[in-house]
């Protein structure tokens, strides 16, 4: 079971809600998935205008906690704002802290990022912050008290998966909260390589939303990560140079 502060699910499978091209399209992959956490950026949605449209008017919201996330935001003060917004409108008090420093590759920026987070959690939020996957940064967010950290596998929408596995076993290991592998994921093979290195879930959106069958993909996604959790408590055989023989070689006359 996956534990983010009070909160606790059975699915680690974290699904975005946009880039979809129908309404109905993301509600059977939304359903597919067994998701229990959907995810939005704040500022695409008219949390303030009933009669505007909304993009996740086709899903029962009430069947999902909502993370909401400060995408758009440029600094600190930008993110607390928008993530006030979405506490105000009764969504969740779960926020996933994303501030982006390079507007080409659109890795976060970490001083920014740092300082959003010690913010909301001073205003006593449940932050889940977005970060490079930058070990010692890793570790100074969970140090300051966040309830996650979402280390990206590669740039985000890229679909290269994960570019850097040790360093992303590195904050895996040394991590005391949940690790939630956020942002690059390509397929179902990069989700359930993300599990195998011991992450707690993983978050993805373009893969789904953009993939020839969002649908099929989504149900993909959800069987990956099912079997590279269960194959990382298992534990893995060493690998070896040489071959070992499968059948007993007792008794076999030479």
């Amino acid at each position: 079971m996956l534990h983010i502060g009070p909160y606790r699910f059975n699915s680690r499978l974290l699904l975005g809600t946009g880039k979809f091209t129908d309404f109905n399209t993301q509600k059977e992959a939304v359903k597919i998935s067994e998701t229990e956490i959907l995810t939005f950026a704040v500022r695409r949605m008219n949390i303030f205008e009933p009669t505007q449209p909304n993009f996740l008017e086709k899903i029962d919201v009430q069947n999902y906690t909502l993370l909401p996330n400060t995408a758009g935001a440029n600094n600190a003060e930008e993110a607390v704002r928008i993530a006030n917004l979405a506490k105000a409108s009764g969504l969740c008090d779960m926020v996933k802290v994303e501030i982006i420093g390079c507007p080409q590759t659109l890795l976060p920026d970490p001083v920014e990022t740092l300082r959003a987070t010690e913010m909301l959690l001073e205003q006593g939020f449940i932050v889940l912050p977005y970060t490079s996957d930058d070990v010692l940064l890793a570790k100074r967010l969970q140090d300051l008290g966040c309830h996650a950290i979402m280390p990206g596998a590669s740039p985000i929408g890229s679909g290269m998966g994960i570019v850097n596995p040790l360093n992303l076993s590195f904050i895996i290991e040394q991590a005391k909260v949940p690790v939630i592998v956020d942002a690059g994921i390509g397929s179902a093979v990069d989700a359930a390589q993300a599990m195998e290195l011991g992450a707690d879930a993983v978050l993805l959106n373009t893969a789904v939303s953009g993939a020839k069958d969002p649908v099929k993909m989504a149900s993909a996604m959800k069987h990956a990560i099912i079997a590279g959790r269960e194959s990382f408590e298992a534990g893995r055989i060493a690998k070896k140079t040489y071959a070992t023989a499968s059948s007993p070689l007792e008794g076999i006359s030479k």
